[in-house]
C-alpha cells in the first residue's frame, strides 16, 4: 500500500502512535461527534446535523481503522445513556427509531472516507477528498433511507430521508475537503 507524505503525517502518527495518543484522538473524536450532534436543523423524521461532516473528518484524519473504532466508541456512550446524539437522544431505543440506519453507517462512513483518504483522496487533492466523502454520504443516505423504508415505505422513505439531505450532503462535504486542505497546509 503506497499512501502520500500528507496521509502519512497525518494517518502515520496516530497508526503508530502510543496507545495513550489513540485513546486522546478517539476522546477528542467523540467530543468532536457530540458537538456535532447538536448543530442541527429539526426535520422530520430525521434531524439535520453536521455528524456527517464529524464522521468523514475523522475517516480522513484517523484512517479507516481509527475513525471507525472512535465513531463505534461514540455509538457506544450513546447506548450506555450519555446524550451524544442529535438532540441529546442516548439509550438503546434510538438505534431501534428512525435514525437507527443512519447511526449504523456513521462507522462505514469513517471508514471508507479514513480508506480513501490513505489512498491520496486527501487534503493534497480536495477535489478527491470531496468526493470521497460525498461517498460516505451517500453511503449514510442510502443506509439511513433503507432503515427508514422498513416503518414508512421505500417512497417516502426516499423523500423524507434522503432527498431533503442531498444539498447537505454536497455542502458538508465541500467544508469537509477544504478544511482537510487548511489542515495539509
Amino acid at each position: 500500500m503506497h499512501l502520500n507524505p500528507t496521509s502519512q503525517l497525518q494517518i502515520g502518527h496516530l497508526r503508530n502512535g502510543t496507545l495513550a495518543l489513540k485513546a486522546l484522538a478517539i476522546l477528542t473524536g467523540t467530543a468532536l461527534l457530540t458537538l456535532s450532534s447538536y448543530i442541527a436543523v429539526p426535520m422530520l423524521p430525521v434531524p439535520m446535523t453536521l455528524q456527517t461532516l464529524a464522521v468523514t473528518l475523522i475517516g480522513a484524519l484517523y484512517g479507516w481503522r481509527l475513525g471507525a473504532l472512535t465513531v463505534l466508541a461514540w455509538l457506544g456512550e450513546a447506548m450506555l445513556g450519555l446524550p451524544v446524539l442529535a438532540g441529546g437522544g442516548a439509550g438503546l431505543p434510538v438505534f431501534l427509531g428512525p435514525t437507527a440506519g443512519y447511526l449504523a453507517a456513521f462507522p462505514f462512513a469513517a471508514a471508507l472516507t479514513g480508506w480513501l483518504a490513505e489512498r491520496g483522496w486527501n487534503g493534497h487533492r480536495p477535489l478527491l477528498a470531496f468526493a470521497a466523502m460525498l461517498l460516505a454520504n451517500a453511503l449514510c443516505l442510502a443506509l439511513g433511507s433503507a432503515w427508514l423504508a422498513l416503518a414508512v415505505g421505500p417512497g417516502k422513505a426516499l423523500l423524507l430521508g434522503a432527498v431533503p439531505f442531498i444539498l447537505g450532503a454536497i455542502v458538508k462535504s465541500a467544508l469537509g475537503a477544504a478544511l482537510l486542505k487548511s489542515l495539509t497546509r
